[in-house]
């Protein structure tokens, strides 16, 4: 953990470790800002990520390493604190804020920065949650590792599943791709790369309505049969499904959620509360496309925005 000012009020708290919060934390250092970084998880879902091929000046870089190299910027500033530390609550005070943190401790600042980023969906059906770690998990490139010549599932038709897949593949002795429509709507970069793998089946319009097992993992139940039986067997579900933006702490404190869910902001990246930005995944901006290159920019421009908000000049 890197001390930096030691402050009554911090100029501004930025909530999240991932591309948008880190990108933030380093425009704030710049605008001799003194900033609070705070976050239960580092890297966030960019730890997700095994291959990053559209990062500006890299062309190809493992999500975990792109996202230590923006920690390391963003702790190399002075006027940065970080703290890894999930915060519970945040209240309007005078002049400011308060986050409280699950330590137990708080800390104030003028103003926020939500880069929160977003939690993974879940099935919700019988047998995911009794099987979660012993089988089930939720980041194919994480964990595909440990499951080496045997047979997997995954769940989904965004990039996050499709990449999944290609990448498991790499290693799994077979996998099936389970999607609830008849085509998948991943970058054609990742259907490419899915495409080249032999050991891949597709299961098309079908979902999982159950997943089985003893002590782990042993199948799935579809909802209606493929090749003649609604029975998988495998060793591992991934669940691919996309994710839901992590606004709970931002509404709060009164910020409006857009029509999909998302933090609504300006061009500024301001709340519908004074004081309070958001950037990254759980924000509605840069037309919801969520990428490291708009999670960074978001960060910026967020940034920029609490420096006028300072100033007085909204």
């Amino acid at each position: 953990m890197k001390i930096g000012y030691t402050v009554d009020m911090f100029d501004t708290a930025i909530i999240g470790l991932g591309a948008a919060g880190y990108t933030a934390a380093i425009y704030s250092a710049r605008y001799k800002l003194s900033t609070l970084l705070v976050g239960e998880e580092e890297g966030g879902m960019g730890n997700t990520a095994a291959e990053v091929g559209n990062w500006p000046g890299d062309i190809e870089v493992a999500g975990p390493e792109l996202m230590e190299r923006m920690k390391k910027h963003a702790a190399s500033f002075t006027e940065v604190t970080l703290k890894q530390v999930r915060v519970t609550k945040i209240e309007k005070i005078k002049d400011g804020f308060r986050l409280t943190f699950s330590d137990g401790k708080s800390e104030e600042a003028k103003t926020l920065i939500f880069a929160t980023g977003s939690d993974k969906r879940h099935l919700n059906v019988p047998g995911e949650e009794e099987f979660a770690g012993k089988g089930v998990s939720y980041c194919a490139t994480c964990d595909g590792f440990f499951f080496k010549g045997k047979t997997v599932a995954v769940v989904g038709g965004g990039d996050a599943a499709v990449e999944g897949a290609a990448i498991v593949a790499q290693v799994a002795k077979q996998v099936y791709l389970i999607h609830r429509r008849n085509e998948y709507r991943a970058e054609p970069y990742w259907v490419q790369k899915l495409q080249e793998k032999t050991n891949v089946t597709l299961v098309l319009e079908r979902q999982v309505k159950e997943i089985v097992g003893d002590q782990k993992v042993t199948g799935v139940t579809l909802d209606q049969p493929f090749e003649g039986s609604d029975q998988l067997a495998v060793n591992g579900v991934f669940i691919e499904i996309g994710a839901t933006p992590a606004v709970e702490l931002a509404q709060g404190l009164g910020c409006a959620l857009d029509d999909r869910g998302y933090l609504k902001v300006s061009e500024t990246q301001q709340t519908s509360v004074p004081g309070v930005f958001a950037a990254g995944d759980v924000s509605g901006g840069s037309n919801h496309f969520a990428q490291f290159v708009t999670a960074a920019g978001e960060g910026a421009v967020a940034v920029s925005g609490v420096f006028a908000h300072l100033q007085g000049g909204d």
